[in-house]
């Protein structure tokens, strides 16, 4: 019976940490760390997220700012209010949600993002530091990761890790943190993607298996070593007429089959969600530490 990975709690137990520093910060006559989002559109689950976000930063005492732009917005347009961000010294971090509609540049937006303001961490400054191991924003979701690990106790020191994924937002970045020279780290760190040879033989090795693909259940039982660690990032939507949304969330792992062979495993939803918040929130505490 594997343990469960609980992001609930481990985001439950960074947030009461959070929550007594900005009382802290205040106390001092400092202003609390400031979020904005920026959101075009009306997707559903960007909407979702977003709340979730400054859910959370009310909880902990955070200002927070919600943008919201109708899909007709242009590409320049928005590049301006990324720019107003950039310049506004009452901001101490900022989100563009993903996904942005299609006659905008991804690339171009995170590109015009400040670094200094970057608290999902994908301005390529800041990805280059984390790959040289320098300071700087790590991606929410790898970073909630790590933490996650940390809190139970789990090292990847020695050990064969095994990444499905090669994203920058999780694949690529979690592969390098796991490698690196840190607590969590010191893996020995294989990559696979959709042209990997045998990846059923490569995973079945995995002493950690990290799982980001997007297919729901991807990973089977026969893909996974006796007492394996799980953590699956993966957020799925599957029909199901016996719920009354219409839908089920699974991740890219089939739970019920692979929960008995590993020592430790994340469930979805509850697993490493949260933790991707917690990781954006200890982004923009570090971000206001860092004000000139």
């Amino acid at each position: 019976m594997a343990t469960i990975l609980d992001g609930r709690a481990t985001s439950a137990a960074i947030k009461d940490d959070l929550k007594k520093k900005v009382e802290a910060m205040v106390a001092e006559g400092k202003n609390p760390p400031h979020l904005v989002a920026v959101m075009v559109g009306n997707n559903p689950a960007s909407k979702a997220y977003v709340g979730n976000k400054i859910k959370f930063c009310g909880e902990v005492g955070f200002k927070s700012t919600l943008l919201q732009f109708e899909t007709s917005i242009t590409e320049a347009e928005l590049l301006a209010e990324v720019d107003k961000l950039n310049n506004d010294p009452g901001v101490d971090g900022y989100i563009v949600q993903l996904p942005l509609p299609e006659h905008i540049s991804e690339d171009k937006v995170i590109e015009t993002v400040h670094p200094d303001k970057d608290v999902d961490g994908f301005h390529v400054q800041n990805v280059g530091k984390m790959v040289a191991g320098l300071p700087t924003y790590l991606p929410a979701t790898p970073f909630g990761i790590t933490k996650m690990m940390e809190h139970y106790g789990i090292s990847a020191s020695g050990k064969n890790v095994v990444v499905i994924g090669r994203s920058h937002i999780v694949g690529r970045p979690i592969s390098i943190l796991l490698s690196q020279s840190r607590p969590y780290g010191n893996g020995t760190v294989t990559v696979c993607h959709s042209r990997t040879q045998n990846i059923k033989e490569i995973c079945a090795e995995a002493d950690i298996l990290v799982v980001a693909i997007g297919k729901a259940n991807f990973v089977t039982a026969d893909m996974v070593k006796e007492g394996a660690v799980v953590i699956d990032v993966g957020m799925n939507r599957v029909e199901d007429a016996s719920r009354k949304r219409g839908y089920k969330l699974v991740g890219d792992v089939d739970y019920e089959a692979v929960e008995p062979k590993a020592s430790y495993i994340t469930p979805v939803p509850g697993g490493v969600g949260p933790m991707t918040i917690a990781g954006l929130m200890l982004n923009t505490y570090q971000s206001a530490l860092n004000r000139k």
